[in-house]
């Protein structure tokens, strides 16, 4: 089993219905600038390492968006860590957070 998995800036978009990718609830989903660089900062602010892949997200192969490779951390899942990054981001932006 990897030790990271990865994150499209799609799973974390308010705009997008789960369909297109959305994988967190949409009150805690995330407007505006979700550039990978404004998503690595938010990793690093949460403490976990991560870097920047310039790949497409399968789901929209025309956009070149990016993704994130972050490292895992023991008994922390990967919906775990989207809400926590959606929250950073939220946070860092000044928007209202989410009640969960």
């Amino acid at each position: 089993m990897p030790s990271y998995f990865y994150v499209y800036p799609s799973y974390l978009k308010k705009a997008a219905p789960r369909a297109e990718g959305r994988r967190i609830p949409l009150p805690s989903a995330v407007t505006g600038n979700l550039e990978p660089p404004r998503l690595l900062a938010a990793c690093k602010a949460l403490g976990y390492e991560a870097e920047l892949e310039e790949r497409h997200y399968p789901r929209e192969a025309w956009r070149n968006e990016g993704r994130l490779k972050v490292t895992k951390r023991e008994g922390v899942t990967k919906q775990e860590f989207l809400r926590a990054l959606a929250r950073e981001l939220q946070r860092t932006s000044g928007a209202p957070s989410p009640e969960r």
